[in-house]
């Protein structure tokens, strides 16, 4: 899975990626040659003979291996700048992959997440592809190439040599691999370990005002010390085994050279093996050796490189639980009807929110949804927003079922002002701007205004420039409503739903507020969900929710003659029965 998802990256620039890898990969075999010559020198000066000619000889010899350096230079150069050029924008591409595929996760799946280990995971995906490529490339090609010369070369001077080499390869190789995939659980457990500590710190962080005041920090302390201790304690397993791989590799390597140069001296002795060959075989023996001895960190390199992107690929190839249906068509031009047809949605087999819940709204009404916390009003919103799928049942927008609408149209037509806005650290200008991409900065101070964002940001040292902070925290409660109705006002889209949306504004802030949103209300579908009763007393329609049903419905007045019924119990609480 992991190289399936690195081929995607790398598929795009595939040309420039082999060729970055064929420059780099020909100069390392033009290298293997340079022991030949070598050979041929030290063996032209045991012969002996006339000096001047011998000399002419041994300059030729050099010359040429002059040479071969000099070509092992210019493609080992090209193969390094265009390989380093193309691996980061396949690197930038594996990012955009992984970003592409994870933000079209459900809610529920960021909800079961920490948003620190996802973006951790994403950066380790990319940068563990650069690790096992680099390592390919720079390491593993030279040496199965070095690997091949040599016993092929010594194969035609000295057989028992060329078998001895070819058996330190095999076993060398087999030994590493097995001993390497047995160790990746321990790989995998200490990524897990990393992301679980980085996870808590990301949430202490974002939660320190919560920390600070609940005097949460002894207890944070020891959390993430024993988050940090497990993650010490599994990565010391990780690196010691490797370490273990290490020191058996360097004894294999020191018995094999003890043998080949055993081997090469009888060899001596029969006469089949001259100086020249000693030569060869020294330069290719200690080339294989010196590289021999990074096989522990190249097969470390990649085995750690697929257990650091595991946890990313998996989220990548986990199948995204909402999603555009086979043939869905974006919706028409939406007039702003919805309907809920025996509507049953559960978060779990315990935990049903509603059950058959059957509900009309016609086009330009505007509805109040109130009742109790759990009674299931935000779920509703979200269902009509497809956040998750209902168990049964059918929602409709003009008649038509929004599972088989396109969801960048659905939600294109709904405007969504939630009880708690969270905005993007960037200028007050682009969270506005949200709502609607293409709008002038006229039309965004236009909204701010109808929301009364302007009585804020003009005493603001820079104006709707402004950067307003991880989640919008420089910005007030009441003022990140207002930002989030402004966003609402310029996107004007055909159904708004609003979900608390004055919960943090004080009285003369609501009022200000309430003449922005009746002009946003006048002109679309509305529905509200509100705890204070005095907000949505102009509301064409209210709905009682009780445990996932509707309990009552009908005008504020009507509701409010209704004996027994719980609107007016509620309004009688909020209108002053809580004091005797």
């Amino acid at each position: 899975m992991v190289f399936r998802e690195f081929w995607k990256g790398i598929r795009p620039h595939q040309r420039l990626f082999w060729l970055g890898i064929a420059f780099y990969e020909i100069g390392t075999l033009i290298n293997v040659f340079a022991p030949i010559l070598y050979k041929n020198f030290f063996d032209a000066l045991a012969a002996g003979g006339d000096s001047q000619t011998l000399g002419g000889k041994l300059i030729s010899i050099i010359a040429t291996v002059a040479l071969l350096h000099g070509f092992v230079f210019v493609f080992g150069q090209a193969g390094n700048y265009v390989f380093l050029a193309i691996e980061l924008k396949i690197m930038a591409k594996l990012k955009q992959n992984a970003f592409d595929h994870l933000m079209l996760h459900s809610r529920n799946f960021f909800a079961d997440n920490f948003t620190g280990s996802l973006a951790q995971r994403v950066n380790r995906f990319a940068h563990a592809f650069v690790h096992i490529i680099d390592v390919l490339v720079y390491n593993l090609g030279p040496l199965l190439i070095n690997i091949v010369a040599a016993i092929a070369v010594t194969s035609v001077i000295a057989p028992a040599i060329a078998l001895v080499i070819a058996a330190w390869v095999v076993f060398f190789v087999l030994f590493s691999v097995v001993f390497s995939n047995w160790k990746t659980k321990f790989n995998v457990a200490a990524a897990k370990a990393d992301s679980e500590s980085m996870g808590l710190l990301a949430d202490d962080i974002a939660n320190n005002s919560s920390i600070t005041l609940f005097n949460g920090y002894p207890a944070e302390k020891r959390a993430y010390r024993d988050k940090t201790d497990n993650q010490a304690r599994k990565t010391i397993i990780s690196v010691g085994l490797g370490d273990l791989m290490y020191t058996l590799q360097i004894f294999l390597t020191y018995v094999v050279e003890f043998f080949v140069f055993y081997f090469a001296i009888v060899g001596w002795q029969n006469g089949t093996v001259s100086i020249g060959t000693f030569v060869l075989i020294q330069a290719y023996i200690i080339g294989i050796a010196q590289q021999f001895w990074g096989v522990n960190m190249i097969i470390r390199a990649i085995y750690e490189g697929i257990a650091d992107s595991r946890e990313m690929v998996e989220i990548m190839n986990l199948p995204h639980e909402i999603k555009d249906a086979p043939g869905a068509k974006p919706l028409p031009r939406v007039k702003g009807a919805i309907g809920f047809e025996d509507v049953s949605f559960a978060f779990s087999e315990t935990r049903y929110v509603m059950e058959n819940l059957n509900l009309e709204i016609a086009a330009g009404e505007k509805v109040a949804l109130i009742g109790s916390s759990g009674t299931g009003k935000t779920t509703l919103t979200g269902l009509l927003l497809r956040l998750f799928d209902p168990a049964g049942g059918r929602i409709t927008i003009d008649g038509q079922n929004i599972r088989y609408a396109t969801l960048e149209s659905l939600r294109a037509a709904v405007s969504l002002v939630p009880q708690d806005p969270v905005l993007f650290h960037r200028s007050i200008t682009e969270n506005i701007r949200y709502g609607r991409a293409n709008a002038s900065d006229a039309e965004v101070a236009a909204a701010a205004k109808l929301a009364h964002c302007d009585e804020f940001i003009e005493a603001m040292p820079a104006k709707y420039q402004t950067l307003v902070g991880e989640r919008g925290v420089k910005l007030s409660g009441g003022e990140r409503q207002r930002v989030a109705i402004a966003r609402a006002i310029l996107k004007n889209a055909p159904i708004l739903v609003l979900d608390e949306a004055t919960s943090s504004l004080d009285s003369r802030s609501e009022a200000l507020i309430q003449d922005a949103l009746d002009l946003l209300m006048g002109r679309c579908t509305t529905i509200a969900i509100a705890h204070r009763l005095s907000t949505i007393r102009k509301m064409d329609r209210i709905i009682v929710m009780e445990n996932g049903r509707i309990a009552e419905q009908g005008s504020h007045q009507s509701l409010l003659r209704k004996r027994g019924g719980i609107y007016k119990t509620l309004w009688k609480l909020q209108a002053g029965g809580f004091i005797k």
